[in-house]
């Protein structure tokens, strides 16, 4: 291959290409489209904050009776107890029982890491996340607690789509909460 030779493509170009594979129609739809808007989200980190659905979390809560939400903003906590970004809940310490559904952008293994790690200190960590089968954190920590595979997609935030990720449930229980 000549290497003077370069390929510019463009996020728009590639959606559109990823769009035409998608529908299999060998066209390519025009700008604007449905399916275009809806793929977007596949190739952009416009947020990733993803407000856990409250029915969802009543689900958990009922189960575990959490007592702190160790990422969360003012608007969207579900326990009266939690830790802001400001606060930085990386750096605090992790006791009783804990919800997270932390940011899904490129610091969720840390995230996932520190509930990992709470977990051998005692607490348990009920983890909201989208089900990244092949990322490296998925491996090094998620397949060491007790996974749940969400059926269907969550609508986080009162959105009125689906997430466009499949969710999972993984729970890491402190030592003295039934974890050797």
């Amino acid at each position: 291959m000549n290497e003077s030779l370069r390929y510019a493509v463009s996020r728009e170009s590639l959606l559109r290409l990823q769009l035409s594979w998608f529908l299999g129609s060998g066209g390519l739809p025009p700008l604007g489209t449905l399916w275009e808007k809806r793929m977007e989200v596949h190739f952009s980190s416009k947020t990733d904050l993803w407000s856990t659905p409250q029915d969802f979390y009543d689900k958990y809560n009922k189960k575990y009776n959490f007592e702190i939400d160790v990422c969360a903003l003012p608007e969207n906590s579900k326990c009266s107890k939690f830790f802001t970004p400001e606060q930085d809940g990386l750096k605090q310490k992790w006791v009783g029982t804990c919800w997270m559904n932390p940011p899904y952008g490129r610091e969720i293994k840390k995230w996932v890491k520190k509930a990992y790690e709470s977990s051998l200190n005692g607490a348990t960590v009920v983890c909201l996340l989208p089900a990244r089968t092949d990322t490296t954190w998925w491996h090094d920590y998620c397949i060491k607690g007790d996974i749940e595979f969400i059926r269907g997609r969550l609508k986080f935030g009162g959105s009125k789509n689906s997430a466009p990720f499949p969710s999972a449930v993984i729970v890491f229980k402190g030592e003295e909460n039934g974890r050797v």
